[in-house]
């Protein structure tokens, strides 16, 4: 990913953090020169040692076979903003674009072993909705079982890990106290979390 240096993200706290928040991303990988691209819900776990990611495919959906060929490539990004020139003090200047975004490479693994792939979707739940486990634990294990066999649960071990950051860093400051004051009144859900993120970066 192409990061100008003032957009550069870092801090690996702050990275982790993005990923859980907007967890839903798409998973991308190459064969004979075609580019195919999934959109799934991602967990994110830290070891000592490593970074993983994990999530299942449909098994109809043949990208899974994918995966162990090359490194895969997974885009988080969310939120974002236009940014209207209104906001500066010269009129010489054009819109941009605020958000941030984190690029993950990786080595895929298929799992296949039952209780493994079981491990997946509950760590999916306790990540996404804890309270449906209490459910999902009263389900027939015939049908859990059948469910499971629709799917490709796979990890993603992180080998590199790219983010940018790109919260009018380059403005002057009361250009950028404009945005945030004029977003922090927005009607729009990005808006507002853009400026929260613009005054948080502000303060580090």
């Amino acid at each position: 990913m192409y990061i100008p240096k003032d957009y550069l993200a870092a801090d690996k706290k702050e990275i982790l953090n993005f990923i859980r928040t907007y967890s839903f991303a798409s998973i991308i990988t190459v064969k004979d020169n075609f580019q195919t691209a999934s959109h799934l819900p991602f967990v994110v776990t830290e070891t000592e040692n490593e970074i993983i990611l994990t999530s299942h495919f449909a098994k109809a959906n043949p990208q899974w076979k994918q995966i162990t060929n090359n490194n895969v490539l997974v885009v988080f990004t969310e939120p974002h903003a236009y940014i209207s020139p209104q906001y500066y003090d010269s009129e010489i200047n054009v819109p941009t674009w605020n958000y941030m975004a984190v690029h993950v490479y990786g080595k895929g693994r298929i799992i296949t072993e039952q209780k493994e792939s079981f491990a997946v979707l509950e760590s999916m739940i306790n990540n996404f909705e804890k309270e449906y486990k209490t459910q999902w634990d009263k389900l027939p294990m015939d049908y859990k079982t059948k469910m499971l066999k629709g799917i490709t649960a796979f990890q993603i071990t992180i080998t590199d890990i790219q983010a940018t950051k790109k919260l009018s860093q380059d403005k002057k400051e009361t250009e950028k106290q404009r945005i945030i004051s004029a977003f922090e009144k927005s009607s729009h859900d990005n808006e507002k979390i853009i400026a929260s993120m613009m005054k948080q970066n502000e303060i580090k």
